[in-house]
This record gives structure tokens, C-alpha cells and sequence, in this order.
């Protein structure tokens, strides 16, 4: 089997064995098609490449400019792409001696609460805006990735007898979560569905979100939407989507949240990975002890 075959075979068992989302694979794709067109230069092949040519493989990337956590993604393709080799192949394993550089742990970038609301009242209260106010609160209210709303279809929004409403958000690895929504996404929403989405609708499209031609809103597209109001809200520093998302969880844990809680919330499968959000309230009581303590200094 070639090269080329053994990459698109392990490409199929990310998506039906493990699950994993389309942005997912297509990132461990680019990542493995460098791997193999250095193969091809280097005259190597998966039968006999070693670890030290695996390493020297990296070393180039880095030298290329890749950021350390870019290289670190990169060690993870290269290393489950050869352990799938070898259940499935009988190739050598020879990446599990890989090991990804160290990361330093950074955190995030969550917005203050004006700037929040800022960003929310950014969009017009006409037209296409309500769209985008809609899709703007139900990302802070929810803390879904922007990948998880636009995937949303107008079945996946629930209202309980007790006027409750929630939304069901297929995570990764395909693993289901339900959400509540707060009063202002409720709103928000609902103004959307009976106002602009009726207009845009051609034929019978699920998607929660449109856009101008009745298909489904694209990621691409909710991040421009992102950005363009940030601009109009006059927040100068760097935001993307997950931006709201990083917010979403800090101002939660800021409000007195169990850990726990949130991480359901988010869809995380270890609190390890929420408690990087622990670090920005624990920053936030360091500032405030050492700008009010007479003795902090």
C-alpha cells in the first residue's frame, strides 16, 4: 500500500472509528501530507523510516517557523498515525518515542463583562443584525464553539414545561450535551426565528443559522460576524469566537460556579482542561489583594 493509501485509511478511522470533527481531520491531513512529502524528498518510506528522521522531520517544521504548539499538534498526528500503522498494518512503531514539546500554559483570553455587553449590543436592531445578535448571545450564553452553533438545526432548540430553554450541542468525539440559555439569548432568538430566518428560508434547511442565500451559516462566516462586531464596538484588542466561549467560563466561575458545572457545560471530558479558568479568577484576587492589602507590598 502506498503511502498516500495508508494516510487516507487512517484518515477514515478518525472520522467513523474515533469520531473526530471534520475541522479535526483535515488539520492531522496537512499536518501528515508534510510528513510524507519529506519522506519523498528524503527517499524514505513508512516501512523504514526511523525516529531520528522523524525528529529531524520536526526540527524542520520548527525551523520553518511553526509555533511550539503547532509542533506539539504535529507529534500527536504523527504518533497516532503510526500506532494506527501498526495495529492495523503491522508497521514498527517507531514515533512512540516522539515526545511534543512542552507547551507553557496560557490563559485565556476572556473579555471584561462591559466589553461583553459592548459586543452584544454591537449588531442592528434591523435586518440581518438580529441574526447576528442572536448567534453573538447564544455563543456567550452557551459557551459552545462557533464549530457547535452553526451546526445547530431548529430541532436541537428545547423549551421545558418550566419555560426552560436549552439547546443540544454535538461536541467532539460526537458526544451530546444539552445547554440552558439564559432570558437574553431566549429573546434574542426568538426575534431571529420569527423576524429574519422566515425570509431567508428556501426550501427545507434545517440550520438554525442562514445566511443571505437560506443555506446553513459557515464557520467562516460567524467569525466575520465576530470580528465586525468587535470593530463597531471599539475593542481594539484580538478576539475571535472563542473568545466568547473563554468568557463564557470565566465570568461563571467569576459568579461563584462549581468547577464541575462548568465543565459539563463546556463539553470538557477532564476538569483538568477547565481549571486552566480557575488560574484567571486566582490572577484577577492577586491584583485586587495587591492594589487594596496596606501590607500586599
Amino acid at each position: 500500500m502506498e503511502n498516500s493509501a495508508r494516510l487516507q485509511s487512517f484518515l477514515g478511522h478518525l472520522g467513523v472509528e474515533r469520531g473526530l470533527s471534520s475541522n479535526t481531520i483535515s488539520s492531522y491531513r496537512r499536518d501528515l501530507e508534510k510528513l510524507l512529502e519529506f519522506l519523498e524528498i528524503n527517499h524514505l518510506d513508512l516501512h523504514s523510516v526511523e525516529v531520528d528522521q522523524l525528529r529531524k522531520f520536526i526540527t524542520s517544521q520548527r525551523a520553518a517557523g511553526l509555533s511550539e504548539s503547532s509542533l506539539a499538534r504535529l507529534t500527536v498526528a504523527i504518533r497516532s498515525f503510526f500506532r494506527f500503522l501498526a495495529k492495523d498494518q503491522g508497521l514498527s512503531d517507531v514515533a512512540r518515542e516522539l515526545a511534543p514539546p512542552t507547551i507553557p500554559k496560557r490563559l485565556p483570553k476572556a473579555l471584561t463583562i462591559d466589553e461583553m455587553n459592548a459586543l452584544l449590543s454591537a449588531p442592528s436592531d434591523e435586518g440581518m443584525g438580529i441574526r447576528d445578535r442572536a448567534l453573538l448571545e447564544l455563543l456567550y450564553a452557551t459557551g459552545a464553539r462557533v464549530s457547535e452553533i452553526v451546526a445547530l438545526d431548529l430541532d436541537d432548540i428545547r423549551s421545558t414545561d418550566e419555560s426552560i430553554t436549552t439547546i443540544r450541542v454535538m461536541g467532539k468525539g460526537k458526544k451530546e450535551r444539552i445547554v440552558p440559555m439564559g432570558s437574553y439569548a431566549k429573546k434574542a432568538l426568538d426575534q431571529y426565528l420569527t423576524r429574519v430566518r422566515r425570509g431567508l428560508l428556501k426550501g427545507s434547511e434545517p440550520a438554525l443559522f442562514l445566511n443571505s442565500r437560506g443555506g446553513r451559516l459557515t464557520r467562516q462566516s460567524a467569525w466575520a460576524i465576530v470580528l465586525a462586531s468587535a470593530k463597531k464596538a471599539g475593542i481594539k484588542r484580538e478576539i475571535s469566537p472563542h473568545a466568547l466561549r473563554h468568557s463564557f467560563a470565566t465570568h461563571l466561575l467569576d459568579g461563584g460556579a462549581d468547577i464541575r458545572v462548568v465543565q459539563e457545560l463546556l463539553g470538557h471530558a477532564s476538569v483538568t482542561t477547565t481549571q486552566i479558568y480557575t488560574l484567571v479568577t486566582i490572577d484577577k484576587l492577586r491584583e485586587s489583594y495587591a492594589s487594596a492589602h496596606p501590607r500586599a507590598r
